[in-house]
């Protein structure tokens, strides 16, 4: 879709009356988790200090993921009157931090950073789609849209940056575990602690807990999902970690990965009751 502005969204076509207020809620802790990007950007480029071609890239990704945020948290104000994200972004940040100061990849090598990249650009690009597939509200169907034509062009750029380090990477077994080790995070605690600054009281009358607040998003974000969206979510996965995105292997996969997300939903939906 090319490059956009928030101004290139048709604000005017909002419906109230259409807004569904579990995808408000996810979509209030994603626009945190993407407006985060600029610490991402510095840990990267310190990562990749020597390779000023690929932190100009990494810069350039941070300022559309932060347009990401701004984008979605425009919509949550629009879809909420009574949300206001620079508050809720302020209060996520006290809770949630990542290494920034760090000057080596916390994935082991280079290539298992990008390998780790490619597997959140695939969770983001197919989130956004189940989002947009999902949502009856227009504007927020224009905005997922966009973001997920994003996000899929984002994994492609880190696919080709991990090309550049083949001679760095690791075995295939090293390299699914990268994978599988950074899928796992998304029960860490910047969704959770996003989701919670986001959609609990000010007051301090919740308490934070990060399995809680973890399964409350899951639960939302994981009844969007339909199985083509995680096939696709496995066949890009596969080819980053240096499988056949359409083989065997993945075929065999896809529907064990859809039976683990059904369990998580109903695990997330237990732990909500």
């Amino acid at each position: 879709m090319g490059h956009w502005t928030l101004d290139d969204i048709n604000w005017d076509a909002f419906e109230a009356d259409a807004v569904d207020p579990d995808i408000l809620a996810a979509v209030k802790a994603a626009a945190m988790v993407e407006y985060n990007a600029a610490d991402y950007v510095t840990y990267l480029c310190n990562v990749f200090a020597e390779h000023p071609d690929i932190q100009e890239t990494i810069r350039q990704w941070g300022a559309e993921e932060a347009q990401h945020g701004k984008a979605l948290s425009a919509w949550a104000e629009l879809a909420d009157p009574g949300f206001t994200f620079d508050e809720a972004f302020a209060r996520f940040q006290t809770i949630y931090s990542i290494p920034v100061d760090a000057t080596e990849s916390v994935r082991g090598s280079r290539a298992g950073e990008m390998i780790a990249r490619c597997v959140v650009e695939t969770g983001t690009s197919s989130f956004y789609t189940a989002i947009k597939d999902a949502a009856d509200e227009p504007v927020l169907k224009e905005i997922a849209t966009r973001i997920a034509a994003d996000e899929f062009r984002h994994y492609k750029l880190f696919y080709d940056v991990l090309r550049k380090f083949e001679g760095e990477e690791p075995s295939l077994w090293a390299r699914a575990k990268v994978a599988l080790g950074r899928l796992s995070e998304a029960d860490d605690d910047e969704l959770a602690s996003a989701y919670y600054a986001a959609n609990t009281p000010t007051d301090g009358s919740t308490p934070y807990s990060r399995k809680r607040f973890a399964a409350a998003y899951e639960l939302r974000a994981l009844t969007l999902y339909k199985r083509h969206h995680t096939d696709r979510l496995v066949s890009m996965i596969a080819k980053a970690i240096g499988m056949h995105p359409h083989g065997r292997v993945v075929r065999t996969l896809s529907p064990v990965v859809w039976k683990v997300m059904q369990y998580k939903r109903r695990r997330a939906m237990a732990a909500a009751a």
